[in-house]
């Protein structure tokens, strides 16, 4: 979520995710071959889900579905639309990689033989701003550990322009100095660091 102050060119975007959800998305049942998941899960909505911040997905299988993969479709982290192939777990959880800002349908490509739920991962992408823009302050409210968090030109796995080391401290706060040119994100700037331990929330100001 972007602010922009009044009468300055400086606006500002608040990052912030919560704790990964297992069965967020589609909360267990059986589902048919080449059939979807139902959307239903607690971060659904209308039949689609919109995280909190861009993040990966999760695929619980209660049977084994190694030989199987799971279709998920929505828009990444710069909200343009996008699929991802998962390849299902013998009775356990498939983690994706991409980054899901929505998520409009996940498809079964085969018969599962068990139940299967899918949720929300650790994995997240914060949005500085998805078009050119320079980074002019950071302030950070640490998670519970000690971490790197990457900053992105481009997208979630883009070029690092900057990385900043967060410290232990739940709730306790960083405010890092920031060069008084700024950092330019000439394809827009992404941030990615794990849910919660990590940082608890965000805030970076940029023109």
């Amino acid at each position: 979520m972007a602010f922009k102050s009044i009468g300055s060119d400086v606006t500002s975007s608040f990052i912030t995710a919560a704790a990964a959800d297992p069965d967020g998305v589609s909360t267990a049942a059986a589902v048919g071959n080449n059939a979807a998941l139902t959307l239903g899960g607690a971060l659904a909505s209308g039949g689609s889900v919109t995280f909190d911040s861009p993040r990966n997905v999760t695929i619980l299988s209660g049977g084994d579905d190694s030989a199987i993969s799971f279709t998920v479709a929505g828009t990444d982290e710069s909200g343009t639309a996008a699929t991802e192939s998962i390849t299902g777990a013998d009775t356990g959880t498939a983690t994706g990689t991409n980054f899901f800002t929505t998520i409009t349908s996940i498809t079964a490509v085969g018969d599962p033989a068990g139940n299967v739920s899918a949720g929300s991962g650790t994995s997240c992408c914060g949005v500085i701003s998805v078009a050119r823009c320079r980074l002019r302050g950071i302030y950070v409210v640490n998670g519970s550990s000690a971490a790197t968090i990457v900053f992105r030109e481009g997208s979630g796995t883009g070029t690092i322009k900057m990385q900043f080391a967060t410290v232990a401290g739940a709730s306790t706060n960083s405010y890092p100095d920031v060069p008084d040119d700024g950092l330019l994100f000439a394809g827009g700037g992404f941030v990615t660091f794990t849910a919660v331990t990590d940082l608890t929330a965000m805030t970076t100001f940029f023109s």
